[in-house]
Order: C-alpha cells, then sequence, then structure tokens
C-alpha cells in the first residue's frame, strides 16, 4: 500500500467519522472535524501501524463516541 492509498482511506473515514459527529451530537461540520482531529481515536486512525484504516466507519465511530463519553480511549 502506498502512502497516498492510506492517506485516502484515512481522509474517507474521517470524512465519514465528521459525518456521524454532526448528525449525533449536532455539531457543525467544524467542531466535528475539530473533534475528530483532536482525538486520540484518530491518532490512532493515522498511525498505519494500527490497522485502524482497514477497519469500517462505525466501528472506528465506537472507538470516538466511548472516547468523547469517557475522556478516554478504550
Amino acid at each position: 500500500m502506498t502512502t497516498s492509498d492510506f492517506n485516502y482511506m484515512k481522509e474517507a473515514i474521517a470524512a465519514d467519522l465528521a459525518e456521524l459527529l454532526t448528525q449525533d451530537f449536532e455539531m457543525s461540520i467544524a467542531e466535528a472535524l475539530d473533534t475528530l482531529y483532536e482525538s486520540e481515536t484518530y491518532s490512532k486512525l493515522c498511525d498505519p501501524a494500527t490497522g485502524l484504516y482497514f477497519q469500517s466507519t462505525q466501528y472506528i465511530y465506537s472507538f470516538l463516541k466511548n472516547e468523547l463519553a469517557t475522556g478516554q480511549l478504550a
């Protein structure tokens, strides 16, 4: 997998996650992106070694929701 492929997959998932945040938490898109980019979930998504970018958006979103609810990644 090339860096370009990884970046494409990561950003596609990030867009989906931001959209879910806007729907579930009634955030603006700017708030959703800020929330996502500052999260540990996104940090893990950006690390190819975690393999998180191969998982479904809903699976990753479950980690993000838990992080937002508890303040920590499960």
